[in-house]
């Protein structure tokens, strides 16, 4: 368990990331089950899993397809559903096309068909948005729960520590699309 984070004199940035769901208590990203032996049964990251309709698949596996396409260079998905959403939200893809790609009809059909044939039905995403690239730490990890938080309604300086990013730009599609989504329709 980590005792503190660089740059962070006050703790505040620790306490959220490691205790704000559960005060008092470590959570950490690891999905655990506490049997009824009292053993543990530990079946990985929760933070990098999409359980869709009770099918459970991580991200890397949903990058090796739809980063294979030809047009795809790059790819971040999360499932902005979780707790209190009533079911299992919307599965949200973002693409890094190649300079010569454009995210029309046959390209988006394509994506779809990949994921529900080499994948899972239910991982076909609910919207797929281009953005001009996958928002990553300093070292390479995609900003998986950061975006979910993000698109929950976080302020992004509350999700994520800039100091902490490789290309803090790349944030600006995510922030754009929360803002898009939380703005009143008439």
């Amino acid at each position: 368990m980590p005792v503190f984070f660089w740059n962070d004199p006050d703790g505040e940035r620790y306490r959220d990331s490691y205790f704000a769901t559960y005060p008092g208590v470590w959570r950490h990203g690891d999905w655990i089950e506490i049997t009824d032996r009292g053993s543990c049964i530990i079946t990985g990251r929760s933070d990098s899993t999409l359980n869709r309709g009770g099918v459970r698949m991580g991200t890397s596996e949903f990058y090796r397809v739809v980063e294979s396409l030809d047009e795809v260079q790059d790819s971040l998905v999360v499932d902005a559903g979780g707790p209190g959403t009533g079911g299992d939200g919307r599965l949200l893809l973002f693409v890094v096309l190649r300079p010569e790609a454009t995210l029309d009809g046959g390209l988006l059909e394509r994506i779809r068909r990949a994921i529900r044939s080499e994948l899972s039905p239910r991982h076909v995403p609910d919207e797929i948005h281009p953005i001009g690239e996958v928002p990553r730490t300093l070292n390479g990890k995609k900003l998986e729960v950061p975006v979910k938080r993000i698109l929950a309604g976080a302020p992004p300086e509350k999700a994520v520590s800039e100091g902490a990013l490789a290309n803090p730009d790349a944030l600006r599609a995510v922030v754009a699309l929360a803002r898009r989504q939380d703005a009143p329709t008439g």
